[in-house]
């Protein structure tokens, strides 16, 4: 990479690096005064740096040591920043033999008030979860860049690039808010220079810099600020497991275990189990842990301390730039475990009320709660990660759904579900939904059939947790052309000049996608004001003849949902629910504003949800 292009792509000072210079990289690009770890390590990339001697003429920072690697073109060098040292631009020099070698200017920078007291998401936020390749085209002008490998753009190609970007999200942050979502989980959007499928972006090039197809680093910021102004919190997807084969130090590797089976492609087990297994053979520990998910995308070893603690900045510097409200960590049981509650630790010391999502997709809710925060393991693990995504509850639900009811089959799975939460440190910390970019949509697993499909929805924004909707979802976007991973991430109608519907306005949308974005736009934003949603204690009833009752309350109110599976209108008994409706009187129908009375009986609609807030009022 050429001096001015890397000065323009990791944000250092113009001029920190001279014509010639022996160094051509520094990572970070930058840092700020005020953190409550005061040790920074910068990656310097240049010219025969090994065995240079450094020294930092800024006032309140000095280097502790520098560290030579494998290969001389690196140079670890470890810095100390006084509680008192002030925002601005030092110097770092390097020496040979007695002699300067090189030198450069390094940026501190002065934080934003209040940064580590961030709010991350939380049991009172929906997560918008999209790809911004598939989501909206606001810039046309970078849908190609020829330096690239992947120059093409075909949109009717499903494992191609379509153009979707940073500035289309920020165009429809509106659209985001008024549909009553409150958080927003984009795809990754850094660099992922690979010569195909690049636009999903977890073959990452360069942890610091933003793909130029879908803006600049920049633009990322404007984005995060522009969604807080809206009251939308961002959150940002990150790969610690592994980066894509044309990173560009695959072509000079720090050291030979800067990755793992650097001298040969071996693929992982997937068999991540092994991590919990009393009895797992560490042939088949090392191999889940250290094998490649695919021949493009290497295997990072976090074990080496510099890799880790370069993983760790690459973390902080991101939450700090965009004033991120969480992270969701892909693939989290593949990397190395102690290195990442190591990771969670350092993150959350920083910021304690941040919150991070990790992915285990596993329908067995033991192997979840393992991972999770505050769980007391028998192996002696302890580990740091607050949040976890529910992938056992969303198995259940579309059991639940689409089997017939049984003593083992039906609503009891929901029923069942829910009960294992005892195993979880803090089960209202889950996420929880329908599907996501990885998996058929929710309402094709559930046939396409919409009244079932908005029973499953309603479940997911009423029960507790944290409730995360793919994009599409609020307008039954298919993929019946088939299931691979191209299918279900397509374009949204109406992100694309000259579309013929648009999702966005609701021109061209049929009557049944309508009617469904209405659905959720109400439902979503009566669920943002309601505490007892986000934080209410939960009772549910064990299912009867294809009927499931729960309830979410707390010291002031009371939500019943009753959830009727059977074609046919159910008349449902007061008195095996008195633990809810107590003295309450009547309930009002969230979504038509229909009061209810709830004395001996009332009726339900077949294959409905309805969800009651119940009052004390007149019937």
């Amino acid at each position: 990479m050429n001096r001015i292009r890397f000065l323009s792509l990791a944000l250092i000072i113009a001029g920190a690096i001279s014509a010639g210079a022996q160094v051509q990289r520094v990572e970070p690009p930058n840092w700020w005064v005020g953190m409550n770890n005061p040790e920074l390590q910068l990656m310097l990339v240049g010219e025969d740096l090994a065995g240079c001697t450094v020294k930092a003429d800024g006032e309140g920072v000095r280097v502790t040591s520098s560290c030579s690697v494998e290969n001389p073109t690196y140079l670890f060098v470890n810095l100390l920043i006084d509680e008192k040292c002030m925002p601005g631009e030092f110097r770092i020099t390097l020496e040979k033999e007695s002699e300067v070698y090189d030198s450069f200017l390094y940026e501190l920078r002065e934080r934003q008030p209040n940064a580590e007291k961030v709010e991350g998401f939380n049991s009172s936020d929906v997560v918008y979860l999209l790809m911004p390749d598939r989501f909206a085209n606001g810039d046309p002008s970078n849908d190609i860049v020829k330096t690239m490998r992947e120059t093409a753009l075909n949109r009717s190609e499903p494992y191609g690039r379509h153009g979707g970007d940073l500035q289309g999200i920020i165009d429809h942050l509106d659209y985001i808010s008024n549909m009553g979502f409150t958080a927003l989980w984009l795809n990754p959007v850094l660099e992922n220079d690979q010569p195909r499928s690049s636009y999903h972006g977890y073959a990452i090039t360069d942890f610091y810099k933003v793909d130029p197809r879908f803006g600049t680093n920049e633009m990322y910021r404007e984005l995060a600020d522009q969604a807080r102004e809206k009251g939308i919190k961002l959150i940002m997807d990150m790969v610690f497991n592994h980066c894509g084969s044309k990173h560009w130090w695959m072509e000079n590797l720090p050291s030979s275990d800067w990755i793992n089976y650097s001298d040969g492609y071996r693929v992982t087990n997937h068999r991540r189990t092994v991590n919990q297994d009393p009895y797992a053979a560490q042939t088949d520990i090392e191999l889940m842990r250290d094998g490649w998910f695919v021949p493009s995308m290497p295997d990072l070893n976090q074990r080496n301390p510099f890799m880790a603690t370069y993983l760790v900045q690459n973390s902080i510097w991101w939450i700090e730039y965009l004033g991120l409200a969480g992270i969701r960590m892909d693939t989290y049981p593949y990397p190395d475990k102690n290195m990442m509650d190591d990771w969670c630790r350092a993150v959350l010391s920083e910021y304690p009320d941040f919150n991070i999502v990790g992915e285990e997709w596993t329908t067995n809710p033991l192997t979840v709660s393992y991972w999770q925060k505050g769980q007391v393991n028998k192996d002696g693990y302890e580990p740091g990660l607050p949040t976890l995504m529910d992938f056992p509850l969303q198995d259940a639900v579309r059991k639940a759904l689409t089997e017939e009811e049984g003593w083992n089959s039906g609503l009891i799975r929901m029923y069942d579900a829910l009960s294992n939460d005892f195993i979880y440190p803090d089960p209202f910390n889950l996420m929880i939904f329908p599907d996501n970019h990885d998996m058929s949509r929710f309402y094709m697993q559930l046939g396409m059939q919409q009244d079932l499909y908005k029973m499953g929805i309603t479940y997911f924004l009423t029960s507790r947790g944290i409730p995360q909707i793919y994009y599409g979802s609020e307008i039954l976007m298919t993929h019946t052309e088939g299931d691979g991973h191209g299918y279900i991430r397509k374009d949204f109608p109406g992100g694309w000049t000259g579309d013929p519907t648009n999702a966005f306005t609701g021109e061209n949308l049929s009557k049944d996608a309508a009617a469904m974005q209405d659905y959720f736009m109400n439902l979503l934003n009566w669920r943002k004001e309601k505490t007892v949603i986000h934080t209410g204690k939960t009772i549910h009833f064990t299912p009867q003849d294809g009927v499931y009752v729960y309830a979410r309350y707390n010291d002031n109110e009371t939500v019943m949902v009753v959830m009727n599976k059977n074609n046919r209108e159910v008349k449902v008994e007061t008195e095996r629910y008195s633990e809810i409706i107590g003295k309450y009187r009547a309930g009002t129908d969230v979504i038509t504003g229909k009061i209810i009375p709830l004395d001996e009986s009332f009726r339900i609609p077949g294959k409905t949800a309805l969800v009651l807030e119940l009052n004390k009022g007149e019937k």
